[in-house]
């Protein structure tokens, strides 16, 4: 029989109205225990045990919160007792979260991330569903070595790529250009494709010093100086198409870069990797500065990545995102 661990962090799959009234605040407040009571007819065959990490909603989830989520999953699975890991998330960070485990989770044990867009007193909640079909894939031998998951809406799909696309919709997590890499079709599971670039790090901490910087028409340089002389570890600069950024912005990350503190550039477009190809204050000068071009990785996962990667001795941020930017 397969033994699944259920970690539950709350987020709305977990949440409720506080009152009865139409715009009532809607809080997480829902323990494992009552999420597993509804599985039973689902999932006949497979034993589930709960741990109640947290409760809170995942817009609240930082970067030590995650890492200790991480570091959750890794001992759940490092014991003969567990087959795999599902962890019930908020929609709004989940994707960080699911990407942050998919890199320090050393057991090739599933981990299975899910949610719901639809609060667990809302008549049409999609959460039970998404619970049984990520603890389906989860109990699967063939989901093994696949990496971190989200499942939702019956697809699945790896934590580097998959990002939330819509506010509401209970559809809501897409992989762009990459694809999902399987379906739950019933008590079926279906794996069409298996992650490539995957790489586990052994960090002895989490860097939170890494910020996410937007680049838009005519941006200036204040952000990026702010946050060198505050102390930035790191700032990933989402910049425009290829990775271009205004010419003052490229001229301050130059000097940043020059004072020892890395940029990495990512896009701000849905698809498509980053590349130096325009002069004249565009990506070229920021590769020739000696910037970090993260691939096709979006702006979040690459911060991500960076946070793990600092939190290593001997960090070699280069080699990883040259290694897993794609």
């Amino acid at each position: 029989m397969p033994r699944i661990r259920l970690v539950t962090t709350g987020g709305t799959i977990a949440s409720r109205a506080e009152t009865a009234q139409a715009d009532a605040d809607v809080v997480a407040s829902i323990q494992g225990e009552a999420l597993r009571a509804g599985l039973h007819d689902r999932l006949e065959g497979i034993e589930i045990e709960v741990d109640d990490f947290c409760s809170v909603n995942s817009f609240s989830i930082d970067l030590p919160l995650a890492f200790a989520m991480a570091q959750r999953i890794d001992a759940h699975l490092s014991d003969p007792a567990c087959d795999g890991v599902v962890v019930t998330h908020g929609t709004d960070t989940m994707e960080e979260s699911a990407y942050l485990a998919d890199l320090v989770v050393r057991s090739q044990k599933p981990v299975v991330f899910t949610g719901a867009q639809r609060s667990a007193d809302a008549p049409d909640t999609d959460g039970p569903r998404n619970i049984a079909e990520a603890v389906r894939l989860a109990a699967a031998p063939e989901a093994a070595g696949l990496g971190a998951t989200i499942l939702f809406e019956s697809e699945f799909h790896a934590a580097r790529d998959v990002t939330k696309t819509h506010t509401s919709r209970t559809d809501t997590f897409r992989s762009g250009e990459h694809g999902k890499l399987g379906e739950v079709d019933g008590t079926l599971v279906r794996i069409y494709r298996r992650p490539v670039l995957r790489r586990t790090f052994a960090p002895t901490r989490i860097e939170t010093g890494v910020d996410l910087v937007r680049m838009a028409m005519g941006a200036s340089d204040r952000v990026l100086r702010f946050l060198a002389s505050e102390g930035a570890r790191a700032i990933v600069v989402e910049g425009f198409g290829l990775g271009n950024t205004p010419p003052a912005v490229t001229k301050a990350a130059a000097e940043i870069i020059a004072a020892g503190i890395p940029v990495i550039v990512t896009s701000r477009c849905p698809e498509g990797r980053v590349k130096p190809v325009y002069g004249n204050g565009g990506a070229k000068d920021l590769e020739r500065a000696g910037a970090i071009f993260a691939g096709d990785l979006t702006g979040a996962k690459a911060r991500i990545l960076a946070a793990v990667v600092l939190g290593c001795e001997g960090a070699d941020l280069r080699g990883a995102f040259a290694e897993l930017g794609g």
